[in-house]
């Protein structure tokens, strides 16, 4: 008994802060089962006791529940069972090497990273292998009452269950042993259709960004006619557009090339392509990327409130004072609406005086083949303007209609108040 009192003795040791000396112990000899230097306190609160009898008692606790967590561990390596591992353990490992892998944006990290800590709030830090398939539904009931859309739901279910692949994977708990698989009825996001906008009103727009003039030209955006131009010119996605770089542009070979960079990865192997540089496109963009290079730095757009150079992650406010210029409310148009806008304006175009083909389309986009523009992008427009570029000019839709007027008077609005 002395002994082990010794033992527990030699374990407690003082942090002074401030004034007041707190007790930790020291159980790193059991870090295979969690064990590591850690506040000595009474459960509920937060600070380590200030009292060495107490400290004694609360590491004896501690080390009495190691042990019987090393020799359980023991118990089921000899039954052939998988070791016991926290959640909480194993979720900081396992974001830890999803992380190194590169094959995420950090963006995305964080997402995750936020998503598995409601989780472990909800269920708490407990071995792996006792959440149940109730203990998940039960934590799925609490974010739908919270107000999370089913998409969202969904999402925190796939960060979960991609935990319990890996864990799988690692020998953490059993082969097949996953939570969130054996669920009957998962949430889901609500289909809506996808949103483009007629050639003509992106004509316009396009127009309303060029005569746009800000308040504040100091933290403003200042190249929103070039980067919408470009979004509805190359049908990228939304951090593609924002991610390109200055030699991403080549008037040379009149092209756009999306790849990989320091700023940010690209969605699929297939998203690494080279787009045409329209015709009007190249008009635009010219002049602007002299300036640029003038400038310095790399990226095509890059964020204007940063000491250094930065990505744009936002762009909303610039696409509302846009939109409000032509009646338009905010947040009704976003980057994401002009992809599905140039694919289809482009299956309007003309290729050797034939349509072009649904699959020189898809590549385009960055797909693998033609059945996402089939099924989702193919929009058919009720304006039809077949010609051999994709090109939103105001005066080949003079005549056209928005909101119950015609462009032409659009325009002449836009010119008056620029």
């Amino acid at each position: 008994m002395k002994s082990r009192k010794a033992h527990i003795k030699k374990r407690v040791y003082q942090r002074q802060q401030g004034r007041t000396a707190r007790h930790y112990g020291d159980f790193r000899d059991y870090a295979d089962v969690g064990g590591k230097r850690e506040p000595l306190r009474i459960p509920g609160e937060k600070r380590a006791t200030t009292d060495p009898e107490l400290a004694e008692t609360l590491a004896a606790q501690r080390l009495t529940e190691l042990q019987r967590k090393r020799a359980e561990n023991q118990g089921r390596a000899v039954a052939g069972l998988a070791p016991l591992t926290s959640l909480k353990k194993w979720i900081s490992e396992h974001l830890i090497v999803k992380a190194k892998s590169g094959k995420v944006t950090d963006q995305w990290m964080e997402g995750e990273e936020l998503r598995l800590g409601r989780a472990l709030t909800h269920l708490g830090d407990r071995d792996l292998s006792t959440v149940t398939v109730a203990d998940v539904r039960r934590w799925t009931e609490t974010l739908i009452a919270k107000g999370l859309s089913g998409g969202t739901v969904r999402q925190h279910l796939n960060s979960l269950s991609n935990l319990y692949r890996r864990a799988q994977s690692e020998g953490k708990v059993a082969l097949g042993y996953n939570p969130v698989a054996g669920m009957m009825d998962k949430p889901s996001a609500h289909k809506v259709p996808a949103r483009w906008l007629e050639v003509p009103t992106a004509a316009l727009l396009l127009e309303a960004a060029r005569t746009l003039t800000r308040k504040r030209e100091d933290v403003a955006v200042p190249f929103a006619y070039e980067l919408i131009a470009t979004a509805l010119l190359t049908g990228g996605r939304p951090a593609e557009i924002l991610g390109l770089e200055l030699d991403d542009v080549s008037f040379e070979r009149e092209q756009i090339t999306f790849r990989p960079n320091h700023w940010r990865r690209l969605k699929t192997l297939t998203s690494y392509r080279s787009v045409k540089l329209w015709p009007q496109l190249a008009q635009i963009l010219k002049p602007y990327v002299a300036k640029r290079k003038l400038a310095g730095g790399r990226l095509l757009f890059p964020s204007q409130r940063m000491d250094q150079e930065a990505m744009l992650t936002d762009v909303r406010k610039m696409l509302d004072a846009v939109s409000a210029r032509v009646g338009v409310a905010a947040r009704e148009v976003n980057l994401y609406d002009f992809r599905h806008t140039y694919c289809a304006a482009r299956l309007q175009t003309l290729e050797h005086g034939a349509p072009v083909a649904a699959y020189t389309v898809g590549q385009e986009l960055g797909h693998g083949g033609d059945s996402l523009v089939k099924r989702v992008y193919g929009h058919l427009g009720t304006v039809r303007h077949r010609s051999e570029a994709v090109e939103y000019r105001v005066a080949q839709h003079a005549k056209a209609k928005h909101h119950d007027k015609p462009l032409r008077e659009w325009v002449k609005r836009l010119q008056q108040a620029a």
